[in-house]
């Protein structure tokens, strides 16, 4: 879809969340992915960090981020599998006013092409949450490209065209 030059780029302050028992930032090379893609994007990295896979800690930091003003997205890598510790669509439904299913179903057409039949091994979710948007992408750096290369470096566009969730910021918190 293209990009409306004549409107005005809105850049997008955003928190990274990585979800793993094992990594930290030195090892973070989806979260870097996630970093390096954003920012060239021109948006704001506003906060990262790695929490482990356990559902009341990243509600916790989701949480925060949510009632931060400095915090107007949120994308998490890992934990969107089906063994037992992954969990990190547990924790956004717990925070969700909305999901949006669209995103998980997107998500994974497009990783289809790549992976084929093993991307229904993956939850990838989004949802809003407090008038922030949280987007939980698969903890590979191949997932993390493909989220944002084909769904959030658009979707997160305000000059992108016929509509994009930028737009929507101002009304997420209507009632």
């Amino acid at each position: 879809m293209p990009i409306d030059e004549s409107r005005t780029f809105r850049p997008v302050n955003i928190a990274v969340l990585t979800v793993s028992d094992t990594r930290g930032l030195a090892e973070d090379r989806s979260g870097d992915t996630l970093v390096a893609r954003l920012t060239a994007a021109g948006h704001v990295l506003a906060d990262r960090a790695i929490e482990r896979d356990d559902v009341d800690t990243i509600v916790t930091r989701l949480r925060g981020w949510i009632a931060s003003a400095a915090v107007d997205a949120i994308v998490t890598t890992g934990g969107t599998g089906v063994t037992g510790r992954d969990v990190t669509p547990e924790a956004v439904e717990q925070v969700a006013d909305k999901m949006i299913p669209g995103f998980g179903e997107l998500f994974r057409w497009l990783s289809y092409a790549k992976i084929g039949t093993s991307t229904v091994q993956s939850r990838a979710c989004a949802c809003v949450a407090g008038g922030t948007y949280i987007f939980a992408l698969p903890g590979s750096t191949g997932a993390v490209k493909d989220g944002w290369d084909g769904i959030l470096q658009d979707q997160l566009d305000s000059r992108h065209r016929p509509c994009n969730f930028v737009e929507l910021m101002p009304r997420l918190m209507e009632r």
